[in-house]
């Protein structure tokens, strides 16, 4: 039969289990995002060494040396702007407003993105 005692001794001893369970689990995760974390450094480090790396040759060659293209003109071909949403945010195709022209116009405009009429929801009976 259980008593008092007994039954904080088996209370105590869960708890005791659990936290050090919980002690160990945490200690593991963390030495596994530390890992992860140092891997991520050197591949990262790593990258970067190789993108600028002492290979780059000290004059500008020309884009047909390299292996580039050139356009009818003799120029380089513009390269593709996928990979930088900065500079296609400034190549919009579409824009749908003028841009402000005085200061005051400026800090009253809203962006192209917000409604200029706020949205106001239906009044009434929705159940009908």
């Amino acid at each position: 039969m259980n008593t008092v005692k007994s039954f904080w001794m088996g209370w105590g001893s869960l708890c005791l289990a659990g936290g050090g369970a919980y002690y160990f689990a945490k200690k593991s995760i963390n030495a596994d995002r530390a890992a992860r974390l140092e891997e991520s450094r050197k591949k990262r480090q790593m990258i970067d060494s190789l993108e600028y790396s002492e290979n780059v040759p000290s004059k500008p060659l020309s884009a047909s040396t390299m292996g580039g293209t050139t356009s009818g003109n003799g120029t380089p071909a513009r390269t593709d702007t996928a990979g930088s949403p900065s500079q296609e945010a400034s190549s919009d195709p579409a824009p749908t407003r003028h841009a402000p022209a005085t200061e005051g116009q400026q800090v009253v405009e809203k962006s192209k993105y917000e409604s200029s009429v706020p949205y106001r929801s239906p009044k009434g009976d929705r159940f009908s």
